[in-house]
């Protein structure tokens, strides 16, 4: 495990993400936030236990573990750590520390379950019930310069994964095959295999391989597809067709260590490629380069994206940028840190702006109906000078 070095999360972060969440609970008069969600609880607690968290819009926050109790002391910096046997006990806890339940009670609305939204409106019987998700998502935007060094860790796993990437792509390999030889060697080095994601509906895989024909029937980037071999109930990721010679294989790779996400995209060939197959790729790195060099803070991210669209068009690639004709997504990055995928998102129409601190994966990309797919992917900071890349893997063409 090379680059597997668990940590404490430090106590200052942890103070830190408390206050901020604090002010913007004052700010909408929210008297307490309650805390379920696994990587919600991890951010602001700084442990993943089975475990629940009350953050009052002022005073203290209030962590209850039902297991493991010895080690969630260990792990987390919250003063306040109580062992429970049920989650029933909480309202009364939060009496006896605080004097009362707040008035207004804000919960993870985006990914709490019905059922258990109903179960906490009646635990929680004095309260009214509100959507604190987007409070929590605007919080955790922002990263600090602690989460930007986890981050860069983890880049430094995945530049070592696609190196290897180039040692053992070979021709007659299927997408599966290749796929499962650099995941094997990803977990070996520290890759966790389960790629946290917010969106029920969103599969967490760290192998998505399209090689020639099975990128030009991928409808929808980032979608389903109907990539040859994939399977009706699983329609993602790589399948079983063989890579060939002299074809674009596009390598997406998401990968987590300690946590903390990236999520990559290559082209790699076996010998030559088209001049169409490699033209196109140039222009996707083209589009890349040409949109991080724009960053900076207070650009919308709407024109982020109208950008790419247009230098897209201006390169000939208007009727493959982001998709084919009638399918194609609208959007060109979206945010990462402890989850795959996190608000905000390079999208058209977007007004929110680029703050220091954000962090993105920036990727444009193209599909050739029955052809080819197309792209690049980075993830990237944003600083007061402009972008920073966090992704340690060289943008360009791997020829193998």
């Amino acid at each position: 495990m090379e680059f597997l070095k668990p940590y404490i999360v430090p106590a200052s972060e942890i103070e830190s993400r408390i206050r901020r969440i604090q002010s913007e609970l004052l700010q909408n008069d929210i008297g307490g936030a309650f805390i379920v969600q696994r990587v919600d609880l991890f951010y602001f607690s700084g442990t993943a236990q089975n475990a629940f968290l009350y953050i009052p819009c002022e005073g203290e926050p209030l962590l209850f573990v039902k297991q493991y109790l010895p080690r969630a002391r260990q792990e987390s910096s919250i003063a306040n750590i109580t062992g429970i046997t049920s989650i029933k006990d909480i309202p009364g806890l939060i009496i006896d520390f605080h004097g009362k339940l707040p008035e207004v009670m804000g919960f993870e609305l985006d990914v709490l379950p019905v059922n258990d939204f109903v179960f906490y409106k009646e635990l929680f019987k004095t309260t009214s019930h509100v959507d604190a998700s987007g409070l929590i998502l605007k919080v955790r935007q922002v990263k600090s310069s602690w989460e930007i060094e986890q981050m860069e860790v983890t880049a430094q796993m995945t530049a070592r994964t696609f190196e290897y990437m180039k040692d053992v792509i070979r021709e007659g390999l299927t997408e599966m095959e290749f796929s499962a030889l650099f995941e094997m060697f990803a977990r070996t080095i520290g890759h966790a295999g389960g790629l946290r994601v917010r969106n029920y509906q969103t599969e967490g895989y760290p192998w998505h391989v399209l090689s020639g024909k099975t990128g030009g029937l991928t409808g929808m980037l980032d979608s389903p597809a109907s990539g040859e071999g994939t399977s009706a109930a699983f329609p993602v990721g790589a399948g079983y067709k063989k890579l060939c010679r002299n074809e674009p294989i596009m390598v997406d790779l998401g990968s987590v260590l300690n946590g903390y996400h990236m999520d990559e995209t290559r082209m790699f060939a076996i010998g030559p490629l088209p001049q169409k197959a490699m033209d196109a790729c140039l222009a996707t790195i083209e589009i890349h380069d040409a949109v991080l060099e724009r960053v900076r803070p207070g650009v919308s991210l709407g024109r982020l994206y109208d950008f790419s669209v247009k230098r897209a068009e201006k390169l000939g690639y208007a009727e493959n940028y982001l998709g084919i004709p009638g399918y194609q997504v609208t959007f060109i990055g979206h945010g990462i840190g402890l989850e795959l995928v996190e608000p905000p998102f390079i999208a058209r129409n977007r007004k929110d702006v680029l703050k220091e601190g954000m962090v993105f994966a920036l990727e444009p990309k193209m599909v050739f109906e029955n052809e080819f797919s197309a792209g690049v992917e980075s993830v990237f900071q944003v600083t007061d000078k402009g972008a920073k890349l966090i992704s340690q893997v060289p943008v360009k063409v791997f020829v193998c």
